[in-house]
């Protein structure tokens, strides 16, 4: 049971690895500045990177050890969640970016407006 739980998670892993890679290409596209770096060819961990503008920074790290989302401002640390309040954030970001109600040179109030 163990193993296939963990050939579970190593799969979900790998597929949130692609949707990344995937969401920071199409919001290159769109003008935003957005990055996805992952480690090897295994697709085990990535670092995805959007800035939103007015210094405007989301973070969004997967691994095996675990997923967060940071969202930042001025340099300064505004929401930091983890696991599915994560991966829920991340889908908030794809439906602002994919209807058009973001904007790279807006600021685009997530997590943050939540506090």
């Amino acid at each position: 049971m163990f193993q296939r739980l963990a050939h579970q998670h190593r799969e979900f892993v790998k597929d949130l690895v692609m949707n990344l890679q995937a969401l920071a290409l199409v919001l290159e596209r769109r003008g935003y500045l957005a990055s996805c770096y992952t480690c090897g060819g295994e697709m085990n961990s990535a670092s995805f990177m959007v800035g939103l503008g007015d210094n405007h920074l989301i973070r969004f790290l997967v691994s095996d050890y675990g997923i967060t989302w940071t969202e930042m401002r001025d340099d300064r640390e505004l929401m930091k969640l983890e696991g599915a309040e994560a991966i829920a954030q991340l889908q908030e970001l794809t439906e602002l970016t994919r209807y058009g109600q973001a904007a790279p040179t807006q600021s685009v109030t997530l997590a943050s407006s939540r506090l």
